[in-house]
């Protein structure tokens, strides 16, 4: 029987990769977005993934949301926890605003992501929570105050839920990639593209099939007695 997958920010970037590669493991993925209609339409046209559309920052939404996905689909095995947004600043710039926006999508926004799902997965004793975090909430970045809070706040999150989902045969675990070669990073100046790399040890970016591919292991059957666990997917650019 197929198991049924949620990609949150699934239609772009390291979520298009996730949910393309969800796929094709043999996975029903739907995909949500926040706004950008044009690119989720194209994204279901080419891979045939279907998007839902809303904000996860929003609970009400999101539960919303989450019913329709499995009314039209099936309940959700695996879900993945990838929206995110940045509002950088240096922190006695950074506006109260920036703040929370960051906080309400990247950190409250996984609390309404998996809550909704919770219950299903532990009624049916099988369930996969993966959560895309970073290396900036590993190690901290300048002007990523808020940013960075929330990434760590993250793997606190699938620690606390790992050990509360263990026996039900609930995993928990967080990828955490380091610079990925999206079309956020590759539109910076070619200049600081390179800084960048220069910090890297393997010499390059990462491609977002290589994040994809750790999602889909750590969905898996495969995976099971991995819980609570962090990937760090950075090209040896950081060591916890």
């Amino acid at each position: 029987m197929s198991r049924t997958a949620l990609v949150t920010g699934g239609s772009r970037g390291i979520g298009a990769a996730i949910s393309t590669a969800l796929k094709d493991a043999g996975y029903s993925v739907a995909a949500t977005y926040a706004g950008n209609d044009e690119a989720a339409a194209k994204f279901t046209d080419e891979t045939g993934i279907k998007t839902y559309k809303w904000n996860v920052a929003d609970y009400d939404e999101s539960a919303a949301g989450i019913a329709k996905v499995e009314a039209d689909i099936g309940p959700i095995d695996v879900v993945v926890a990838n929206a995110g947004i940045t509002r950088d600043a240096p922190f006695h710039r950074m506006t109260p605003e920036q703040w929370h926006q960051v906080i309400d999508t990247n950190l409250t926004g996984v609390f309404n992501t998996v809550h909704p799902v919770w219950p299903g997965m532990r009624e049916r004793k099988f369930g996969r929570v993966i959560v895309i975090s970073s290396i900036n909430g590993q190690k901290g970045q300048f002007a990523q105050v808020n940013y960075a809070a929330t990434k760590a706040g993250d793997l606190g999150i699938v620690k606390s839920l790992a050990q509360e989902g263990a026996r039900a045969g609930i995993t928990a675990n967080a990828i955490c990639p380091g610079y990925i070669g999206t079309d956020m990073v590759m539109a910076v100046p070619e200049k600081v593209r390179e800084s960048i790399i220069a910090q890297i040890p393997a010499g390059r970016l990462g491609e977002p099939e290589e994040i994809a591919r750790c999602v889909v292991f750590l969905a898996s059957d495969d995976s099971g007695f991995i819980n609570g666990s962090t990937i760090s997917a950075n090209g040896a650019q950081f060591f916890v």
